[in-house]
């Protein structure tokens, strides 16, 4: 099948993760949004925090159950990222990503997005995708297509 634009990437990538040594108590900021504690492991002094029962999450907001010290080993795997959420359908809907709420207009003829991508993303083996272009990836930020998946840009 050919593409336009640069050939899907045929590799996996790691989880984002963060370092959280030397912070004090029990609130923290996490660099990027989960919709629920089961979608991070959180390690404190390399034992894995139970979820709801040691932390709890809202958004970027960690709370941990139990007081953290700055000398203990703490950090957090994002196993997931609460990276887009598209809503609507029949009625044109709209498209929502981390730059906020965007009308998609014009009824059921245009999706509206950016034309840089500035998150790290992953399409997975079970996923299509469509962009139109042009589509530029901002430095630093990874954007893999597993085998499987299916990129395309229009």
């Amino acid at each position: 099948m050919a593409y336009l634009g640069l050939s899907p990437a045929v590799q996996t990538t790691a989880m984002a993760y963060q370092d959280l040594t030397g912070g004090t108590g029990t609130s923290f900021t996490l660099d990027y949004p989960v919709g629920n504690a089961a979608e991070i492991e959180v390690f404190v002094n390399n034992v894995r925090q139970e979820p709801t029962v040691a932390y709890t999450v809202s958004g970027t907001s960690l709370s941990m159950t139990g007081s953290i010290i700055a000398t203990d080993d703490f950090y957090v795997n994002f196993q997931g990222k609460a990276l887009v959420t598209s809503t609507g359908g029949g009625g044109g809907g709209t498209f929502k990503g981390e730059n906020g709420e965007i009308n998609a207009g014009g009824g059921d003829i245009f999706r509206v997005h950016q034309q840089q991508l500035d998150t790290d993303t992953t399409i997975d083996a079970d996923e299509n995708a469509l962009a139109a272009g042009p589509l530029t990836i901002a430095t630093g930020v990874t954007l893999t297509v597993t085998t499987g998946g299916n990129l395309v840009i229009a």
